[in-house]
């Protein structure tokens, strides 16, 4: 029977899988060693588990005892699979620009989980990294991974990930693109090829906003590279002591903007729903493009699973507060017209006079307020209808006689896509307020027009 003794027995072995409509203007193969096959969802399984393994080797990790890390939630996660399993405990100390997600799953598997600012230095007694080493000195019979300098971590990629490629490649592999954070995957797995064929090349792909890209090129930290930065899981502040250079061709730096779009790219067109770092990946590669050849094989590394960054990245009022989703919505419709008072009627007009509004300013619609409140909504071709529907003449009419129900209140920057789908035969219009707290109009007329603009 094939049966595992415990989860950590599933960790790697994860499927290489060809990318077909994403990369289909590079001029080579494209494979994607995926990474959220782990039970963790993540690469960083593989370095937690190791990590404790080694410390349980040397005896810095005693029965009992409690396990400390600072970490953006994969290692944490990985981490905390071990100790559920070999009985320890957790703390793990995070940054405040970390999704809910990761931190709601550490939480989980019984972790404690701590959350710090990002935006201070990193000795800086307020950051993830002195709260972790701090913990580690205050509580007893504890051990503090400290995955950015214990070189456990590049150890279990030169062990695992490494060899797992070249198997996988048949040793054809002639490029490896990994985004870089704390080096261990991508200078432990680079470690094992170059072993095996010095030729292959290794790419790091980093953040604008991040040290590591010039540190590469000049050996020199620079602070004044360093600025605030959206995507999660890579780029650093220091350098970490898992970096050995020397087995890195070359850094190439993205945006936030351009990896969190490719990651839907990537789970629109290849159905692999990663995390932030697999699209600044694929990204990183394709702005390398015109360094690769036809009988290239590439292998790139994503690290993680998307369902970490469903509030983030894959949510589209997230994507447009930070202008990285560009859809036309609520509010680029009203500023794209002319600007135009919103024509509102009270309840106790009669309908003569709100025909003669419709006539007046050219509108088919008219929302219905009573002392600044929407009680409903008037429109030409409901009118229509209550006209020849008995034979009246409805002119005299209260308009509070012939009301229809009041048009859908939006946000103000909601999507045209989904403007579209509350416009129908009954509901010609939406409503939204802007920032001031005036309600703006969208009918069929004004979607219908953005489409064309």
């Amino acid at each position: 029977m094939d049966i595992k003794n415990n989860i950590l027995d599933t960790i790697g072995n994860t499927p290489l899988i060809r990318l077909n409509k994403i990369t289909r203007d590079l001029p080579c193969t494209v494979l994607a060693k995926v990474e959220y096959f782990n039970p963790g969802n993540s690469v960083k399984d593989r370095m937690a588990l190791k990590m404790i393994e080694v410390a349980e080797q040397e005896g810095k990790l005693k029965p009992g005892g409690t396990i400390i890390e600072g970490t953006s939630g994969n290692t944490g996660m990985g981490l905390a699979l071990a100790a559920c399993v070999k009985g320890y405990k957790c703390i793990f100390a995070t940054t405040d620009k970390q999704s809910k997600e990761k931190m709601d799953i550490l939480k989980a598997v019984g972790a404690e989980v701590i959350v710090c600012p990002t935006n201070v230095e990193p000795d800086d007694p307020r950051s993830y990294y002195s709260i972790a080493a701090r913990l580690a000195k205050e509580i007893p019979n504890s051990f503090h991974c400290n995955q950015y300098d214990n070189l456990a971590n590049r150890l279990a990629h030169y062990e695992s990930t490494g060899p797992e490629i070249w198997k996988q490649t048949d040793g054809k592999i002639t490029h490896l693109v990994c985004t870089a954070g704390t080096g261990g995957t991508v200078t432990g797995t680079g470690m094992f090829l170059r072993e095996k064929n010095p030729a292959i090349q290794i790419w790091a792909i980093d953040v604008y906003g991040s040290l590591l890209t010039k540190f590469f090129r000049t050996g020199e930290v620079d602070m004044k590279e360093v600025h605030p930065y959206i995507s999660e899981g890579f780029g650093e502040d220091f350098v970490p002591k898992n970096y050995d250079m020397q087995y890195i061709d070359y850094f190439e730096q993205v945006t936030d903007k351009d990896g969190a779009i490719m990651a839907r790219r990537l789970a629109k067109e290849e159905g692999l729903f990663c995390g932030y770092s697999a699209g600044s990946c694929l990204q990183g590669l394709w702005q390398l493009r015109s360094k690769l050849k036809k009988d290239d094989l590439v292998v790139c590394i994503l690290h993680d699973h998307g369902s970490r960054y469903v509030g983030k990245i894959y949510n589209d009022q997230w994507m447009m507060e930070r202008g990285f989703l560009d859809v036309k919505t609520f509010r680029d419709i009203v500023n794209s017209r002319e600007t135009k008072k919103l024509v509102t009627i009270d309840p106790n007009y009669t309908v003569g006079e709100a025909v003669d509004l419709m006539k007046q300013f050219n509108i088919e619609n008219i929302p219905v307020l009573r002392n600044g409140d929407l009680v409903g909504a008037i429109s030409e071709s409901g009118l229509f209808t209550k006209m020849f529907s008995n034979g009246q003449d409805i002119r005299q009419k209260k308009v509070q006689e012939v009301l229809e129900p009041a048009y859908p209140i939006v946000a103000f920057d909601t999507p045209v896509e989904r403007i579209t789908s509350l416009i129908t035969k009954e509901n010609g219009a939406v409503l939204a307020k802007d920032d001031s707290g005036d309600f703006h109009i969208v009918t069929k007329y004004d979607v219908i027009q953005s489409l064309r603009n």
